[in-house]
């Protein structure tokens, strides 16, 4: 019987800045000892980003949890107004539409709309065609405009750090809110129609795509890779328990002040209130350091680019920042293309379907021809639904990370005696799974919408459907896994780019069958859901885990930088997770 093998401990080189080892095992290196400084039994993981934050006093040190009191505030206002606003538009239409009527024919007479009220001679052909017709302009205009102001908010970021860019892209929802307010409270005098400048200025200032990117680049420069998707997944948690809370507060506040107003008043406020705290108080994620050095190799790159009218209309070309999903040279390979592009077209599917399909999800469920919802019951269908994906963030994503991601790594650490340096070495094992159980989820809970024949299987339908909100904090973690920190920005603004497209397509295909089926056959906008979440499942299988650019990674200190011989001296000599392994 041959002798067991002893376990192997394969180490990385670390090199200093003059490309001197660092931490490199000898002959008379034990094999445990080869990476761990000597006395230090207890390694724990490094991560190379935490070196921007070392020195700083708490209130300067960047942290997802500075964000999620505001976000949590802004977005229980954003889903207490959701239902409302939709069928504020539905009144101002409808009033608009009678009175079109009453010109046409002087004898025609109707049941005066009341605005904030159940109008239910509004539940007409005619008048919910338009609603779709008329949504779908006002989110044709912030898409169009937010996928050209996004990736610039996101690049430019990168130079200039997130925190007032994130406060900017906010500035445009006040506009919007006061637009609103000025239409409601003046429904003659004002047209509907005016609506749509608000969507032009929340589309100006990026809208929610800039938002999105901006939030999750801040929180990948702050947060270690292992623990990334589950920091996003609390921002996430954030939006479903606005859009589960905020619905049933709104009736309360509505009942408590008599006015459906008051709704989109304090809406306003969550704004402003979040654009001054984001700009003022929150610290930025970026230090100086970094932000220098990505001016600077901005710089470079636009010296290197040849001038003249074409180079100019290339830069104007609103896909330019496209073609990072598609890097190429030094460090890439076809493989990384493949993941990078599957992500971000799973990606912009999910985002077009929870931006598009909303509303013509209520108004199938509110149709007189199905269940007949009015804004309680629509709030409430939000409310549930909402309230499983805030479980599902906050109590079954955490848990799948600590079981398959931190509770191994540990063990590795324990036995090896070494600590493992967390850096963006792409997607792993769990990312792929999570992200394929997720859209399973929302492809059996679309068939389940389709084959609904009563109000509680639609509902349950529903709930299963929530579970794919563990898909997008999955794939908004791991994409940034592939670039280096410096890039992570750029690579946001890019996704930013198709979720803006996703919010010009999503509806077109959306409102526009919902326009054509309505009276026919209703469930057809399912059977399109079914199918987009079908096809990113398949795309999911085509992500690998493991595979980055190759590019090393130089943390930028707060403090001032130490000479080459002592960062040598006081180095701590780690392994890579994916470069640990052990045979026996």
């Amino acid at each position: 019987m041959s002798a067991p093998k002893d376990d192997i401990v394969v180490t990385r080189v670390d090199r200093d800045v003059h490309n001197k080892p660092i931490n490199e095992a000898t002959e008379t290196t034990s094999l445990l000892s080869a990476g761990a400084p000597d006395g230090d039994s207890s390694c724990e993981d490094t991560w190379p980003g935490s070196a921007d934050f070392e020195g700083l006093p708490w209130w300067k040190t960047p942290s997802v949890y500075w964000l999620l009191v505001p976000y949590a505030l802004f977005t229980l206002a954003f889903g207490g107004s959701l239902v409302p606003k939709l069928n504020l538009i539905v009144d101002l239409v409808c009033q608009r539409h009678f009175a079109d009527q009453t010109v046409l024919d002087p004898a025609f007479v109707y049941t005066p709309v009341i605005l904030g009220a159940d109008n239910p001679q509004c539940l007409i052909k005619e008048v919910k065609k338009r609603v779709s017709m008329f949504t779908l302009a006002i989110n044709l205009t912030t898409g169009i405009l937010s996928a050209i102001t996004a990736p610039k908010l996101g690049k430019l970021s990168d130079r200039y750090g997130r925190r007032k860019l994130l406060a900017l892209a906010s500035c445009g929802g006040v506009v919007a809110e006061l637009i609103v307010i000025i239409c409601a409270t003046f429904p003659w005098t004002f047209h509907y129609n005016w609506l749509l400048l608000g969507a032009v200025a929340d589309g100006l200032t990026g809208s929610f795509t800039a938002g999105s990117v901006l939030i999750n680049s801040y929180t990948s420069d702050c947060t270690r890779p292992s623990q990334r998707g589950v920091r996003i997944g609390y921002l996430h948690a954030c939006l479903f328990m606005g859009l589960a809370f905020g619905p049933l507060l709104t009736g309360y506040f509505v009942a408590w002040t008599g006015t459906l107003l008051s709704v989109f008043y304090v809406t306003m406020g969550c704004h402003i209130f979040f654009i001054i705290f984001v700009g003022l108080i929150v610290p930025e994620s970026l230090s100086i350091k970094r932000q220098l050095r990505a001016r600077e190799k901005h710089d470079q790159e636009q010296k290197s680019v040849a001038r003249g009218a074409w180079s100019t209309l290339k830069a104007a070309n609103p896909l330019a920042p496209l073609k990072i999903l598609w890097p190429t040279g030094k460090g890439t390979s076809s493989r990384l293309r493949l993941n990078i592009l599957a992500l971000s077209f799973t990606d912009m599917i999910l985002l077009g379907a929870a931006m598009s399909a909303g509303t013509v999800i209520l108004l199938y469920s509110e149709s007189p021809e199905t269940w007949g919802w009015g804004t309680l019951e629509s709030s409430r269908f939000i409310s549930a639904v909402s309230m499983v994906r805030v479980v599902a963030l906050l109590v079954v994503l955490p848990t799948i990370n600590y079981v398959f991601r931190l509770r191994p790594a540990a063990y590795r650490r324990r036995v090896s005696g070494v600590s493992i340096v967390e850096a963006n070495n792409g997607a792993d094992a769990v990312d792929c799974w999570v992200l394929r159980f997720s859209l399973l989820s929302d492809v059996t809970g679309s068939l389940g919408h389709i084959f609904a024949r009563n109000e509680s299987i639609f509902v349950l339908s529903g709930m299963v459907t929530a579970f794919g909100g563990l898909g997008s904090a999955t794939i908004q973690a791991a994409i940034t896994k592939h670039v280096p920190a410096d890039q992570v920005g750029q690579l946001l603004g890019a996704i930013g780019v198709l979720h803006a497209l996703s919010r010009v397509l999503g509806p077109i295909a959306f409102n526009t069958l919902y326009y054509s089926t309505v009276g026919v056959f209703d469930q057809a906008i399912f059977v399109l859901l079914a199918s987009l979440f079908g096809l990113a499942l398949l795309a999911s299988f085509v992500v690998r885990p493991g595979v980055y650019l190759e590019e090393t990674y130089e943390p930028v200190p707060t403090s001032e930088p130490q000479s080459s011989v002592q960062a040598s001296s006081e180095a701590l000599e780690v392994l890579t997770e994916d470069e640990l392994m052990f045979t026996n």
